[in-house]
């Protein structure tokens, strides 16, 4: 493998790494900011009555962000890492590729769901 790969391989594990980061940081300032609100019983009731008056979440069809190449590459290579290489391997030529970068991205969903049971107990 050629040096500039190498260093691009490790730009995009550092770039996941802060997109993590960035995630984590925004879950705990939700978890802290609803602390907040707990202790103020007028603002939770005010926040209760406009959840009742706003429709479910659930009944709204859920916008999903397209998979990247980079998501599903994290996912391939921690499998790859667990020892399941020849498993995903052959994941990506059941999907008509010799290499993770060859799949066609409508294809990611797909493929991403049957890497991920790789070493889970059926």
């Amino acid at each position: 493998m050629g040096k500039t790969n190498e260093l691009s391989m490790l730009v995009d594990e550092l770039q996941k790494c802060g997109e993590a980061l960035i995630g984590i940081s925004e879950g705990l300032a939700d978890m802290f900011s609803g602390a907040e609100e707990e202790k103020q019983p007028a603002k939770k009731a005010t926040l209760k009555k406009k959840a009742a008056d706003e429709p479910k979440l659930d009944s709204q069809p859920k916008e999903e962000k397209p998979l990247t190449l980079e998501d599903v590459r994290a996912v391939c290579a921690d499998k790859s890492r667990q020892g399941f290489t020849a498993e995903v391997k052959a994941i990506l030529t059941k999907h008509g590729a010799d290499k993770l970068s060859e799949v066609d991205p409508a294809e990611y969903k797909a493929l991403l769901a049957e890497v991920e049971v790789l070493g889970n107990a059926k």
